[in-house]
């Protein structure tokens, strides 16, 4: 009780606050989300999400490069497809010689230490910009994991450290540690989009993909609610997490991150397993366009909601910013 006890203190100079604080970043702590395009040489900067650009082979590899280089060990990868491949059972998200399928060779070539993740989804292969196989008006569940399996495994394949499975079907984490265990691949892990929200924060990122759902000539669900999560629930994230573990999941994700830090912790308490938290597109986008303005401090802003969300519980966040946050963090 006061005056005995006096909090400040704890905060009196930089010295004595970096002793006591609880919560630290590092480089290492990130994973950099990456938009791979076919050509060579070019990159194409994504109107909504400054400084963040579909790249070509070539120069996605110069990049692993330096994000290795600056202590960032993990990146998360997709790939823009051309619509002339694109149909409703997603085929090319298994061919083997594919971009994906290339991009995860020539980076794990390039720099064999990098943890490859690349996503699991059919969204960008599909003509309806939906996450499966549309059958009689729905995502069909069953059929969308035998497809998303195939998937998987040309991934691990091709030489991926983990498979990232952002598409909320039911059941699929089990079907995919069943499928790469029968294929071989008991050592490539599974990080789970677990709690996924049907978010308006995703904006940005469909617009690098050109993943979202299309007007279509047959029914199909105008939004993805009927999979990813009503972001009204908390108790159903913890459930969808634990089910993820329960089904072989070696980490566990929250999507998005910074609206979602309750989530967070609640999923971090529930589970023993590492919790990525997946900075999203959205919440890039409007510190850049505030700070652009001058309305806000962009690398105090930034490092701020990192800092947060790695108090919250994360053990790896994935974020567009890693880049920018680990050329800060290696200066002090």
């Amino acid at each position: 009780m006061f005056p005995l006890h006096r909090g400040r203190r704890l905060r009196v100079n930089e010295s004595i606050r970096s002793l006591v604080r609880e919560t630290s970043l590092s480089p290492a702590d990130f994973m950099f989300p990456m938009f791979i395009m076919e050509g060579e040489n070019t990159k194409v900067e994504i109107p909504s999400m400054q400084g963040i650009f579909r790249r070509t082979l070539d120069l996605t590899v110069e990049e692993v490069k330096e994000l290795f280089a600056l202590g960032i060990r993990a990146v998360n990868i997709y790939v823009k497809v051309d619509e002339s491949l694109k149909d409703n059972t997603g085929k090319e998200a298994w061919n083997p010689n594919g971009l994906m399928q290339r991009a995860i060779k020539a980076i794990k070539s390039a720099c064999p230490e990098m943890i490859v993740m690349p996503d699991v989804a059919l969204d960008p292969y599909s003509i309806y910009g939906h996450d499966g196989i549309i059958e009689n008006g729905d995502v069909a569940n069953d059929a969308t994991n035998e497809a998303l399996v195939k998937m998987a495994v040309s991934h691990a394949q091709a030489g991926a450290d983990f498979v990232a499975p952002s598409d909320m079907m039911d059941g699929r984490v089990l079907r995919l540690r069943q499928g790469l265990d029968a294929a071989g691949f008991h050592n490539v892990g599974i990080m789970s989009y677990s709690a996924k929200y049907a978010s308006a924060f995703y904006g940005p990122f469909r617009d690098a993909l050109d993943s979202a759902p299309k007007d279509a000539d047959v029914e199909v669900p105008k939004d993805k609610k009927t999979y990813q999560m009503d972001y009204a629930n908390r108790i159903e994230a913890v459930k969808e997490a634990l089910w993820d573990v329960e089904e072989g999941a070696d980490m566990v994700m929250v999507k998005p991150g910074i609206a979602y830090l309750d989530i967070v912790r609640e999923v971090k308490n529930a589970v023993d397993v590492p919790v990525t938290v997946f900075h999203v597109s959205g919440e890039y986008a409007m510190i850049k366009a505030a700070s652009e303005r001058g309305w806000l401090d962009h690398d105090k802003i930034m490092m701020e909601q990192l800092m947060c969300i790695k108090r919250a519980g994360a053990s790896l966040i994935s974020t567009y910013f890693a880049k920018e946050a680990a050329i800060l963090l290696n200066q002090k």
